[in-house]
């Protein structure tokens, strides 16, 4: 290495750098940026003291010592080092002739002077600059050591390079080392983990040694090992993992065998609840046989006995029940023999004691209510205990366990249904049906999770509730009883209206009117009254009291829809109720002819007669209509009053909002709409002839006078004007006179037949806001009339007549006074 860039290196300055690159400091500045410490100043100061004594050669050290004389002596002895020979010196002067600078000869010449002075003279100019050489080479020697350190520094630099080479490369190779590991352990644990999947999909298959090996167990008493039923967990736990799976290698295979170690298993629990149950229906069935056995012991074989077994048995029903509604298709004909075998063992052992109990309410001669009521809650009961025994036993067969059910409650049905359908009282059978729907409606209340959305329960007994275990519908049971009394009920019912309603006869005691109202007048017992109020509740209206003065028709279509409304289906209900008004509308209408023929007041009776009937059949038919079952009839009358008098101003709707307001029901069509408007036809027509037989006899005289006069002026008009002509007022039948009189015999036809007319009025109707309907319109007709004949006689007499005859004010109030 040479020396320059050492050099160089150590300074600082590159080579190629110029002094202007980097500034150079001062000596101040230096001191400044570089304070020395206490130390280094006083190793200063010692080394400028001793640099301040520079020390003499030491050829001059020692004559100091001797002598303080001049050293000319050791001049001359150096000088006389000459090339002649020297004088011979003393011996103290021989002790430094060994010394470089003493001659080694005397100085004899000048010449030897001279070069031994010039000798002299370098070693003292060398001695000057000794320390300057000394310096230089310590400083010389510093270099070599800073060259030295610096090639130290290079090998130092190129070993930390190599290391640091060493170092990433290890680093490097590190990291690769780590990867690699990181990438077995990946391995290794990807390897675990599929060594511990296909251990735990291999679990699966090695089931089927342990099944397989516990199903070839010997012996019925394997079912009743703890490990059984884990096993048969096991078992359909692999067999629904292996449907998941069929792409696995013998899966198939496997799965069939898992089937089959399914089927067994099932197979010997089913061989053991039969064999079970076999020797218990022994047992019970031989004690029922013995003599004396009360009825709580019965009761106690019958029950109690099969409770015993219960919890031996029900867990095993429920792991077959349970696996054949999973794998239907190879368990359910398993369990659809354990049911069989239970309800034969059940039937077998109850059918004896049900005919017993049968014969007991003899059937034959026992009235049918009480038949109905006693043999209806006997099966109730006796199904209730069978229901409840076979819930402890299993948790699915409902449709066998109603079947099963049925076949018992047929007992009882064969002897009922023959009196139900020979049955000709329909009293009778609505108390059948009651009963029935009684026994229906204790069902219903059994369900407090079902709470109505009404106050008021209502029951429909046509949508049959949906069986389950949770609870025992005994409205399965019954409904084919109910169903063949509402049959028979219904075809009674029809009977009745025909022989009762299309085709009767009235008497002539029927057709007493209005002498029937007269005596219903009369003040009544209070038997009659309690009488009364034993009506239907769907009839119970102020318009339909006094029955007793109702056509009989009309009485027995109210009384045979009473009948039949809660007992029958909605549906049917409204097509008999709908035939039985249309007929009693037909009878009324016969009937009045014939009211009219026998009555002294003829027309007017025979039209009353028809509107109060009228009327409260219309009334009957909005009930039915609009009344659901089993919820209370509106009260309000009003709606008659509203329909009469739509009806009678001749309005399109006949029903008025007013009603179905009072309803609370939309309005629409429905199946009573023609039957309803049959009768406001009828209606109508009635009134307005009723109207005008009351309205004509007291303005008869004055219409008559009124077309007499407009007729004799449109005489007088067509008449030439040549030809004279008589005034109006010079007629005889036309003068002042004869108009008073005619105002006068209008005010006497008033007080003597209107008012009679109204009084007949309030006889047929009884209910004044009725009346007072009819008697508006009639007040309305009469007024029509007679403001045609004020008008005539104002202008015919120039006014002379405007005290004498009503005003329209004094018309309206006098006949108000007249009619109230």
């Amino acid at each position: 290495m040479s020396k320059a860039p050492v050099l160089q290196r150590r300074v600082g300055i590159p080579p190629s750098s110029a002094p202007q690159s980097k500034p150079q400091l001062t000596i101040e500045k230096w001191e400044a940026k570089s304070p020395l410490s206490d130390l280094a100043l006083k190793s200063i100061a010692a080394v400028k003291a001793a640099s301040e004594k520079t020390p003499l050669p030491l050829k001059f050290s020692v004559d100091e010592d001797e002598t303080s004389r001049p050293s000319t002596p050791n001049v001359r002895g150096k000088l006389g080092s000459g090339s002649r020979p020297s004088t011979p010196v003393p011996g103290f002067a021989r002790q430094f002739a060994s010394h470089a600078l003493h001659p080694k000869q005397p100085v004899q010449t000048p010449q030897q002077f001279y070069d031994w002075f010039a000798q002299i003279d370098r070693s003292v100019a060398h001695s000057q600059d000794a320390h300057f050489r000394a310096h230089v080479a310590m400083v010389s020697e510093h270099l070599n050591t800073a060259d030295t350190l610096l090639e130290r520094i290079d090998e130092v630099d190129r070993e930390v390079g190599g290391l640091v080479e060493g170092w990433l490369s290890v680093e490097e190779g590190g990291k690769n080392l780590k990867d690699a590991c990181e990438r077995l352990l990946e391995e290794r644990d990807r390897l675990l983990e599929l060594t511990e999947e296909i251990g735990t999909r291999l679990e699966y298959f090695q089931e089927l040694e342990h099944a397989t090996r516990m199903l070839n167990h010997p012996g019925e008493s394997l079912v009743l090992q703890t490990d059984f039923l884990y096993m048969v967990e096991r078992v359909d736990i692999c067999i629904d993992y292996l449907k998941a799976h069929r792409y696995y290698k013998e899966a198939d295979v496997y799965l069939l065998r898992f089937q089959q170690c399914m089927t067994r298993a099932m197979t010997l629990i089913r061989m053991f609840f039969v064999g079970s149950l076999r020797a218990l229906t022994a047992d019970v069935s031989r004690r029922l046989s013995e003599k004396d056995v009360s009825s709580t012991a019965q009761m106690h074989l019958l029950y109690t006995r099969f409770r015993s077994v219960t919890p031996q048995l029900a867990p095993l029903l429920n792991e077959l029940e349970r696996r054949a509604n999973a794998h239907p298709e190879d368990l359910s004909a398993l369990l659809s023999e354990c049911h069989s075998a239970y309800f034969a063992a059940r039937k077998s052992l109850l059918v004896g004691r049900l005919m017993e109990e049968i014969r007991g309410l003899d059937p034959a001669h026992t009235e049918l209510v009480e038949l109905t009521s006693a043999g209806c809650s006997y099966l109730k009961q006796l199904c209730t205990d069978e229901f409840n025994l076979y819930r402890e036993f299993f948790n699915s067969g409902e449709d066998q366990l109603y079947v099963y059910l049925e076949n018992l409650c047929d007992y009882l049905y064969d002897d009922l249904r023959p009196r139900i359908l020979h049955e000709t009282r329909l009293t009778t059978l609505c108390e059948v049906c009651t009963v029935l729907q009684a026994l229906m409606v204790l069902d219903v209340t059994e369900f407090p999770e079902e709470s109505p959305d009404e106050d008021n329960l209502i029951v429909d007994f046509d949508q049959p509730k949906p069986k389950g275990l949770g609870q025992l519908h005994i409205s399965h049971l019954l409904r084919m009883v109910l169903q063949d009394a509402q049959t028979r009920l219904f075809f009674k019912a029809q009977s009745v209206i025909q022989a009762d309603i299309r085709y009767y006869t009235p008497k002539p005691e029927d057709l007493a009117y209005p002498d029937k109202l007269v005596a219903a007048r009369k003040p009544v017992s209070q038997y009659d009254i309690k009488e009364k109020e034993s009506v239907s509740r769907l009839f119970q209206l102020p318009s339909l009291d006094k029955q007793e003065t109702w056509f009989p028709t009309l009485q027995k279509t109210v009384w045979v829809l009473s009948q039949l409304h809660d007992f029958v289906q909605p549906a049917i209900f409204e097509d008999i109720a709908h035939e039985a008004v249309s007929l009693c509308r037909q009878s009324l209408v016969t009937s009045s002819n014939l009211v009219r023929q026998r009555s002294s007041m003829g027309t007017l009776d025979g039209q009353l007669f028809l509107i109060r009937h009228l009327l409260i059949l219309k009334e009957v038919a909005n009930n039915l209509d609009y009344t659901p079952k089993d919820a209370e009839p509106r009260t309000d009358i009003g709606g008659v009053t509203d329909t009469l008098a739509s009806v009678l101003n001749r309005t399109t709707a006949l029903l008025p909002d007013a009603l179905f307001a009072s309803l609370g029901m939309p309005r629409g069509h429905d199946i009573f709409s023609d039957s309803r408007h049959d009768i406001d036809q009828d209606l109508k027509r009635a009134c307005q002839e009723v109207i005008s037989l009351c309205a004509r006899p007291p303005c008869d005289h004055l219409r008559e006078w009124v077309d007499r006069v407009r007729a004799f002026n449109s005489t007088r008009v067509e008449v030439s004007s040549e030809q004279q002509v008589p005034l109006l007022t010079e007629q005889d039948w036309a003068t002042k006179e004869n108009a008073g009189d005619l105002h006068r015999g209008f005010v006497e036809a008033c007080t003597q037949d209107l008012r009679s007319f109204v009084t007949k009025l309030r006889l047929y109707l009884e209910d004044d806001r009725t009346v007072s309907v009819l008697v508006m319109h009639i007040e309305e007709a009469i007024i029509d009339d007679y403001t045609a004949f004020r008008d005539v006689v104002w202008n015919m007499y120039a006014g002379e007549m405007r005290t004498v005859v009503f005003s329209q004010d004094s018309i309206r109030n006098y006949l108000k006074s007249v009619c109230s």
